[in-house]
């Protein structure tokens, strides 16, 4: 059973994820920023707030909303937010197995 925490896994059930790219867990940080850790143990931190902070963020807007961005959750190994949200991870984990971070814009 999952509980609602700051680090988040994936509480799916039936499907289990296995590529390396993968989301294995979500940290929420302050200042737009998250902690993750990929099915292959690589680990780096993302920093959105020029995505959700730029003129062409979109979407992404809506995770301005420090309480919708703070329910970040894992689903199917991909981060995710309420309002069907979600991140790339494929490119997200090239980014950060080569730099240890992601911004996205």
């Amino acid at each position: 059973m999952c509980s609602k925490t700051n680090t988040s896994q994936d509480c799916s059930t039936g499907i289990i994820p296995t590529a390396s790219w993968r989301v294995a867990e979500v940290t929420v940080l302050p200042d737009y920023q998250l902690r993750v850790r990929f099915l292959d143990d690589i680990e780096g931190w993302i920093d959105m707030s020029r995505l959700i902070f730029s003129d062409e963020a979109g979407v992404f807007a809506l995770l301005r909303d420090q309480a919708l961005f703070t329910q970040a959750h894992i689903e199917l190994g991909v981060v995710t937010w309420p309002g069907e949200i979600d991140l790339a991870p494929d490119a997200m984990y090239e980014e950060i197995k080569q730099h240890g971070k992601w911004a996205p814009e």
